[in-house]
């Protein structure tokens, strides 16, 4: 989206002709790159270009959509779920930044914070940590100023209070938990920032992969909280972008 706020900027200057202008922008909505069509104004339009979703994809099917996107001057590409052999494979024709408890691939530079704030990723447990650096990773790729407070659940509340001062001064808040997922509820009751609560398929027998923990968040007591699927650090790393970049709206 800055991209193409330069442009009209740049027209309503003087610097940039209208032609010219139309030049830039003038471009299909999609590529049809055979097994895949590639979204083009998807940053035009949702303010983040298009992610590959590593998982199910051959290393050659991920190399070719992500060429494609360079090819349209997309410089900083995300893919998510993406596995350790696949990522040696990718960074054959590419300069790979891969995170391996994550999972994610990152192609080009890491953009700088430009959100209203602070985006804090908390977790019940070290076993959350995967689920919780794809969020935070994600939060920082799309250009958000991220601190991490792990395993800090309710087992020892009295170390998620040791952190206080960030809760109280973060502009959203992802928390991370399995088991019975008490960690959103004890943040949302602390926090006045938004709550993005992500259950994690951690735990024992009864927590049915991840449901239990899901359906405790569902039915949290605490205002303001509004949670995502099972391990989708991704979808709330990405929600909490949208929330940290929303001073852009008039």
């Amino acid at each position: 989206m800055n991209s193409i706020r330069k442009i009209l900027e740049a027209v309503q200057n003087g610097s940039l002709s209208v032609d010219d202008a139309v030049l830039k922008l003038k471009t299909a909505p999609f590529e049809d790159i055979g097994f895949a069509k590639i979204d083009l104004h998807r940053q035009l339009r949702q303010g983040v270009p298009e992610v590959i979703y590593g998982a199910e994809k051959t290393p050659e099917q991920i190399i070719t959509i992500a060429e494609t996107m360079q090819k349209h001057a997309q410089t900083t590409i995300l893919i998510t779920r993406l596995a350790q052999e696949a990522a040696e494979v990718v960074r054959k024709s590419f300069t790979l930044d891969y995170r391996t408890e994550a999972r994610i691939g990152i192609i080009g530079p890491i953009p700088q914070p430009d959100g209203l704030g602070k985006i804090v990723v908390a977790t019940g447990g070290t076993s959350d940590i995967p689920v919780a650096e794809e969020a935070a990773i994600t939060a920082e790729v799309l250009g958000n100023d991220v601190t991490r407070l792990y395993d800090v659940g309710v087992a020892g509340l009295h170390r998620l209070l040791a952190h206080t001062d960030e809760i109280m001064s973060a502009g959203v808040i992802i928390a991370v938990a399995g088991m019975e997922g008490a960690l959103a509820s004890v943040l949302g009751g602390l926090a006045d920032c938004p709550v993005i609560a992500v259950p994690t398929s951690v735990g024992y027998g009864a927590s049915f992969q991840g449901l239990s923990a899901l359906l405790s968040m569902l039915n949290s007591c605490a205002a303001g909280i509004a949670v995502v699927n099972i391990d989708n650090g991704f979808g709330a790393g990405y929600m909490a972008h949208r929330i940290n970049h929303m001073g852009g709206k008039k």
